[in-house]
């Protein structure tokens, strides 16, 4: 297997000095780390680039160590002297920066390690941060980083119009196969973004790669992301965050363990195993094993639930979205006492119903709440990957099996770069 190097660690290898005596905001988190794990500012700062002028968190913070939907302060690293800005806020407004805080800064690097799928914000605070750096005449380099859930596989309908938000901030599924530094180049070309962006490819990494495979430790970007594990179950595991399920916060499986006081756990695997079965020609690559668990915050906190821990069985048949409208079908049949949807805001969105903004439309919450029509859903994603396949392909930096690399001369002039 071919040594992986990421973008950050083609930038230190030999060509930090294109940052040197220039100005530069770093946008990073916990996970931004070199391939000797020392964290991404860090090295920086002792490479011929210098200190960052600027630190910039998503949300959980720099340091990645608030809470989901918490706000993050600003405030100064203590190892850089560098002041932090948070991207993530008390208000849907501080999810974009404000032109003002690039004052004086040449070039925004972005360092962040994304888990693969729509809904993880990572995505959408690089592009929009892109956006607004872009507008105010900054360079814009992005640091590329696998998908831990491989670059091959797609899965999931699109977000409809109307339904945009900070989890669907782009039309696409939500197993999107892509790269962070491919995501941002795909949506700089739907936005017909300004000149300057460039995307620092990996070199080493193949599409067909999951995490385990790449050979690097997993830091867990965000505190409910403690293992790859988690990450290959988040795209449907994402789905009980709108519910009034626990999705096992405050446990050391959080996305692994789904339940609520009450609920009959040897009922709810059975379902669950008999959907899966009807759902899938082969081995569904997971199983609900029937569990009691109690959650450390949020909800059902301290409160004893009956559920499952989902177990992954093989990675190569794992529809993990799929395995989430299932999970919460299972539950609203065994358990209609206990399931229920989350009625408080969600990132910042009052008018809308949590399960609506990360599925992209009302059709999954009007199909569990009526008992019909689920799976004439599932089967609709099929034109969704099929074209969001189509256009990907024009964006790719690392080829699909079979194919030759793309040219990165097909953007044109002024579209984004590749070093």
């Amino acid at each position: 297997m071919t040594a992986l190097t990421t973008g950050l660690d083609r930038l230190l290898a030999d060509r930090a000095r294109r940052l040197a005596g220039r100005s530069y905001a770093l946008l990073a988190h916990g996970a931004s780390v070199t391939a000797d794990l020392v964290p991404a500012h860090l090295a920086l700062a002792r490479s011929e680039a210098g200190p960052p002028a600027l630190l910039v968190g998503p949300e959980h913070g720099f340091y990645g160590v608030e809470q989901d939907m918490v706000a993050a302060r600003s405030t100064t690293d203590p190892w850089t002297g560098a002041p932090i800005a948070s991207l993530y806020g008390d208000s849907a407004a501080s999810l974009r920066p404000d032109p003002a805080v690039f004052a004086g800064i040449e070039v925004l690097v972005v360092d962040l390690q994304d888990v693969g799928s729509r809904y993880y914000t990572y995505a959408a605070t690089a592009v929009w941060a892109a956006e607004a750096a872009l507008a105010a005449g900054l360079e814009v380099w992005i640091l590329d980083r696998p998908n831990p859930l491989g670059g091959e596989l797609v899965e999931g309908g699109t977000v409809r119009p109307g339904f945009e938000s900070f989890v669907g901030a782009f039309a696409m599924p939500v197993r999107h196969g892509l790269t962070l530094g491919e995501l941002v180049r795909m949506e700089a070309r739907r936005r017909r973004l300004p000149e300057g962006l460039t995307v620092w490819r990996m070199e080493g990494w193949e599409r067909r790669q999951l995490w385990e495979e790449t050979g690097r430790p997993w830091i867990a970007p965000s505190p409910n992301m403690p293992t790859a594990a988690t990450a290959a179950l988040y795209p449907g595991g994402c789905l009980v965050e709108a519910t009034t399920l626990s999705e096992g916060r405050g446990t050391t499986r959080p996305f692994q363990l789904v339940g609520a006081p009450g609920v009959d756990p040897v009922l709810v695997a059975r379902r669950l195993a008999e959907r899966l079965a009807a759902a899938s020609a082969g081995e569904p690559g997971v199983a609900g094993v029937p569990t009691y668990f109690r959650p450390g915050y949020q909800k059902h906190a301290e409160e004893r639930c009956g559920g499952v821990e989902l177990v992954v069985t093989d990675r190569a048949d794992l529809r993990p979205y799929r395995l989430g409208v299932l999970l919460l079908a299972a539950f609203a049949e065994a358990a209609p006492e206990a399931f229920g949807w989350r009625d408080e805001p969600y990132e910042f969105v009052v008018d809308r119903p949590a399960i609506d903004l990360l599925t992209g439309s009302e059709a999954c919450r009007r199909a569990l709440e009526t008992g019909a029509g689920l799976e004439d859903w599932i089967e609709s994603w099929r034109a969704d990957e099929e074209a969001f396949r189509d256009e990907r392909r024009a964006n790719l930096l690392y080829p699909e099996a079979g194919t030759p690399p793309g040219e990165d001369s097909a953007f044109g002039p002024g579209q984004p770069g590749v070093a």
